[in-house]
């Protein structure tokens, strides 16, 4: 029996694609193993937005180096670390067997037969071009048993942000039609999932045959489906279409994740971020206007080139001000082929103590303002949507609610059941109490045969 191991890294995206990689693998007659050391192929998808990344797939590639020489195991490397680096990767690390991007995920048994029939080490990382790209459609036996699931709506970006590679590693923004997703998502809700998440580089940017906000209106409307995410999106594309599609449909979850990445105008002029801190405020005023009870999250680069400590002030004056639920904050690092790294050195490199010393600074703000936000629900009684036992402690329950916060509770409802919970007490990063109410039991769906359920473990760093 041929076994894959999968090590993903990197956002949502990355998760996705790793899924249809199993869903190729399963049809070669592979099977997944928990354990790279039992495997006869591991396939590493990479994550190349933070340098931190790279390093650790490398750092990962020593390790099964050793599973390679005892074995004779098969190693790829798939994602955007692949499509940006394509042939140097092989010269780089000379025990590589074969290298592939985003859209060669359907040429994986191609590129499996050359490696093993023709003893040669393969490079696919040609680009698809927009109108003949298909998207991968996910099985939906791969998400029986689950309760939430991602479903991708397109994929790339136009924007061609200074410091973003995801133009160069995913390619121009393609939308994938509307019928094709709302059929993903109605095959999902025959399975059991209650809630989806639509996914993309820019998502709001969606141009399917409708508008971003009618897809999630519609996707809301799918029997079956009664929460709906999406992630991720861009400042300038949060109109007020979208933002009345959060005043009307209730399914349409009270979280918003809404990437400034500065707060300091000069910095996002220098990012080629297409808003003011003025105007980004104004249609987050808009949107909290419609759904009062919205919890935004965001993402700030610390220490871009040429950051003074006034630009700095100010990411931290907007961080009081907009009081985000979270933040995913990193420093600057530079990434090939961008504005940013080719022009460092005019614009004025930071530090890197410098970088250091203000993430801290803005990470210890973000901490407390977590902290008396979660500290605010202790006391009340909260919806939850049941995905499982807690990771933290099997004798209890996991979910989230609408806007998103974990919940640790005691109870006794099934995944896919809806619960309420009284909040007994809160850390920066979750909810603990006791289930309540049961709201409503998870929807009864009868199993496919032993045979055809598909095994689908992956490790995600």
């Amino acid at each position: 029996m041929k076994r894959y191991f999968i090590h993903t890294f990197g956002c949502q995206m990355n998760v996705n694609d790793s899924l249809r990689m199993s869903e190729v693998l399963g049809k070669l007659d592979y099977k997944p193993t928990p354990v790279a050391e039992e495997a006869d192929l591991i396939i590493l998808n990479t994550c190349s937005i933070r340098e931190k990344a790279e390093d650790k797939m490398l750092s990962a590639l020593g390790r099964y180096r050793t599973v390679k020489l005892a074995r004779g195991t098969l190693l790829g490397v798939g994602g955007c670390v692949a499509q940006q680096e394509k042939d140097k990767l092989l010269k780089k690390v000379p025990y590589l067997d074969f290298v592939f991007g985003p859209d060669s995920i359907a040429k994986l048994p191609e590129i499996i037969d050359r490696v093993k029939g023709e003893r040669e080490r393969v490079v696919e990382t040609a680009w698809v071009d927009s109108e003949e790209y298909v998207f991968p459609r996910a099985d939906p036996e791969t998400s029986r048993g689950k309760v939430t699931e991602f479903v991708t709506v397109m994929k790339g970006c136009d924007n061609v942000c200074a410091f973003c590679v995801v133009p160069h590693t995913r390619g121009r923004e393609v939308s994938r039609a509307f019928p094709e997703v709302l059929g993903e998502v109605a095959d999902l809700a025959k399975v059991g999932v209650r809630e989806v998440t639509l996914i993309g580089q820019n998502v709001n940017s969606y141009r399917g045959g409708i508008s971003f906000a009618q897809l999630l209106l519609r996707t809301a409307e799918v029997p079956g489906i009664e929460r709906v995410r999406f992630t991720t999106s861009h400042p300038h594309d949060l109109s007020d279409e979208l933002v009345e599609a959060f005043r009307v449909q209730p399914k349409i979850m009270p979280h918003f994740h809404l990437p400034v990445q500065s707060g300091s105008n000069p910095v996002l002029k220098r990012m080629r971020r297409d808003y003011t801190v003025a105007e980004y405020l104004e249609r987050l005023e808009k949107l909290r206007a419609a759904r009062p009870d919205i919890a935004v999250t965001t993402d700030i680069i610390v220490g871009f080139p040429g950051e003074t400590e006034e630009d700095f002030a100010l990411t931290l004056e907007l961080t009081e001000k907009v009081r985000y639920e979270n933040q995913f904050s990193f420093i600057y690092s530079p990434r090939p082929k961008t504005s940013a790294a080719l022009k460092e050195d005019e614009w004025g490199s930071v530090p890197h103590e410098v970088k250091i010393e203000r993430l801290e600074r803005l990470q210890k703000v973000q901490r407390r303002i977590s902290g008396e936000l979660t500290a605010a629900e202790v006391g009340k009684e909260v919806e939850v949507l049941v995905e499982g036992a807690s990771r933290y402690n099997p004798l209890k329950r996991f979910g989230r609610t609408p806007e998103n916060r974990t919940v640790n509770f005691e109870g006794d409802a099934p995944a896919g059941a809806f619960v309420k919970v009284l909040v007994e007490s809160a850390t920066p990063n979750q909810l603990s109490g006791k289930q309540t109410v049961l709201l409503s039991a998870p929807v009864v769906v009868v199993p496919p045969p032993e045979s055809a359920r598909p095994e689908l473990p992956l490790e995600v760093a």
